[in-house]
Parts: structure tokens; C-alpha cells; sequence
């Protein structure tokens, strides 16, 4: 049996089919929820719960929060040479010789001050009913993962971060895009555990780039295993633009350039056929 998946709009102002990624911002009020109640996010979680109720055994809903990780170095590599230069020659080094980006660059100054400012809406937020999603993944590479720290830091949870192989950018020719190894991410982010299988060497990064169509099969991949296994109608990923996209090409909806650092939520809804 296979799982198609769509979204379900008219929660978020990220929503709408004309909806301006850049006049939206990286982090809007209450990340974009339309409703400015004082209770709006019980509100909104006994929605999903309703959904999910009044479904048939084969359809379920849940409500997603996509991070972007904060800008790191390679996204100052490429605008600094351009994205023509950087696809066809930048990118393929390790650096610059002033800049370093490759491999696995860690977050700039101001990409950790995005990560900050999603930490300070998020605290805003839980006091209007705003909790820490029972399920949180994010995507093996270090700047997805220092947004990941900084994003909760203080914040009350009860949830383990997971790391899932499948939520990292598109990879390959890059450098930017090439993991570090299990023993060095488990040594510097102790408080992360590992998805089951998870690999002590980068097995997929290879010299030829990714396509977008494949980076959308292993987003699927990431929907289908969370539908399949997890209970939790809440679910954090903080990642990459490229695979966040591939999310979208999964639920049928349009390209979205979210800015770094930026949060994208979406009600994902699920029918198994």
C-alpha cells in the first residue's frame, strides 16, 4: 500500500498560493498562524485532532513545523560569487582561501542569530499554548543541527532530537553538502541520538549533484516513515531549503524560497491507498 499526501490550507499565512516568501519574513508572528487568539494554539492542535477523527482508517493529519537552518558559510560563498560561479566552480572547493565552507560548514555569526530569533518567537509563542512537538528530527549536518540546538535552547521539552540521514540537503558535488562522521556528530551533539542504521561515514555524497526529483523521493521516504510509525499528530524537522521543497513537490504544492533561518508549517494530510 502506498501514502499520497497534500496539505490542507488556511491555518498559516505561508499558506496561500500568492503568498510572498519574502514579504512573510524567515519568522512571522506566531510563525505565521492566522489566528491571534489567546488559546490559538490549543485551538489549532484540537483541529488536527478533529481531522484526524473524523477520518476514515486509511486518512490522517498531522501538523508540521519546517526549520531552515541559519545562514552558514557556504551561503556567503555563493552570494559572494553568485550562484552561476558557485554551481560551476565554488562550490566544488573546500573554500576560498579567506572563506571556508566545505565540508559541513558550521553557522556565521548572523546564522546563529536567526537560530536565536526562532528561539525567542518560540518562547513568545508557549504562552499562548505553543508546546515543544513530541516529535523533533533534524538532518545530519552541522549547521542544521546548531540551528537545532539554538531553536529549543531553554525551551521545556520532553522530546528527544532524532537525526535522520534522509532530512539532509541535496547532496553530492558540493561540498557543503558532505556529512561529517557518526562518532564526530554523536561526540559534538550528545543530546541527539541516531536514526536506526544510521551510517558512520557518509555513504550517499558522490561527485554528480542530486536531482531535485530524487531529493523529493527521500522527503516522501521521511513522510512515510513518520505516517507509518509515529502516533504524535506534531512533528518538527529542521533542515535545508532543497528538501524542504522536496516536502512540498511531495504534498503537490509549489516551490517556497524560505529564507535561512526561516520556519514553514505546514498540515500535512496523509492517505494510505
Amino acid at each position: 500500500m502506498l501514502r499520497s499526501y497534500s496539505t490542507i490550507p488556511g491555518f498559516f499565512a505561508q499558506d496561500d498560493l500568492d503568498a510572498d516568501p519574502s514579504a512573510i519574513g524567515a519568522v512571522p508572528p506566531r510563525f505565521g498562524l492566522k489566528d491571534n487568539s489567546e488559546d490559538r494554539w490549543n485551538k489549532l492542535h484540537e483541529k488536527i485532532q478533529r481531522l484526524n477523527a473524523e477520518a476514515d482508517t486509511q486518512t490522517s493529519y498531522k501538523l508540521f513545523l519546517f526549520g531552515r537552518h541559519g545562514e552558514g558559510y557556504h551561503n556567503v560563498g555563493e552570494a559572494k560569487y553568485g550562484t552561476r560561479a558557485w554551481d560551476d566552480y565554488w562550490s566544488k572547493l573546500n573554500g576560498d582561501g579567506e572563506i571556508v565552507w566545505g565540508p559541513d560548514p558550521k553557522l556565521t555569526t548572523l546564522g546563529e542569530e536567526q537560530a536565536q530569533s526562532v528561539n525567542r518567537e518560540w518562547k513568545i509563542e508557549s504562552k499562548y499554548g505553543l508546546s515543544v512537538p513530541p516529535t523533533r528530527l533534524v538532518s545530519p549536518m552541522t549547521r542544521a543541527m546548531q540551528t537545532c540546538r539554538l531553536t529549543f535552547n531553554g525551551v521545556r521539552t520532553e522530546s528527544t532530537v532524532v537525526i535522520v540521514e534522509n532530512c539532509r540537503e541535496e547532496y553530492g558535488e558540493h561540498t557543503c553538502d558532505k556529512r561529517r562522521s557518526k562518532t564526530w556528530i554523536s561526540t559534538t551533539y550528545p543530546e541527539f541520538i541516531f536514526e536506526e542504521g544510521f551510517t558512520e561515514e557518509d555513504e550517499l555524497w558522490t561527485t554528480e549533484r542530486e536531482s531535485h526529483a530524487h531529493c523529493a523521493t527521500r522527503a516522501k521516504s521521511v513522510l512515510d516513515m513518520i505516517f507509518d510509525t509515529d502516533k504524535n499528530d506534531f512533528v518538527s524537522i529542521i533542515a535545508h531549503g532543497g528538501i524542504i521543497n522536496g516536502f512540498l513537490a511531495t504534498t503537490g504544492r509549489m516551490r517556497y524560497a524560505l529564507p535561512t533561518g526561516g520556519v514553514l508549517p505546514l498540515v500535512i494530510k496523509s492517505v494510505l491507498a
